[in-house]
């Protein structure tokens, strides 16, 4: 069966979400994370893209995304996505890929859930008793 294609809409947010294979770690150390926000704040400069909110999981990373253009959320996670496998990889004499498939996106279309969206993005590593606090 094809995949369903994307909604490329401009100028609209979006909650994304990617995981880990198998939901396995993508994350292996603290040092792990730096790199990953590195690329991925290069790429929305390079993809016209304002982040909004993010957390990276061990196992997953979440983020509020609104793309300037059409295109720009898929190539956006594609530059990261290929730096940072890259970089795991090497470092860890790994091969073969991290993430689970194609990073799943939803709109979201108005103020109220924007900012419930943003909030449930913060709260995540609370829920997951990962941190006490958000900050």
């Amino acid at each position: 069966m094809p995949r369903r294609p994307r909604i490329k809409l401009a100028g609209i947010p979006q909650h994304l979400v990617q995981r880990g294979v198998k939901l396995e770690s993508c994350f292996f150390a603290d040092e792990d994370y730096q790199p990953y926000l590195h690329w991925l704040f290069k790429a929305t400069v390079d993809w016209r893209c304002q982040v909004h909110a993010y957390v990276l999981m061990t196992k997953h990373v979440h983020m509020l995304v609104t793309p300037e253009t059409a295109g720009g959320l898929a190539k956006l996670m594609q530059s990261v996505g290929r730096r940072y496998v890259q970089y795991v990889n090497r470092f860890y004499k790994r091969s073969g890929t991290l993430w689970e498939g194609r990073f799943k996106s939803s709109l979201v279309q108005t103020e109220d859930y924007f900012l419930l969206c943003q909030r449930y993005i913060e709260l995540n590593p609370v829920r997951a008793n990962m941190v006490e606090d958000p900050g």
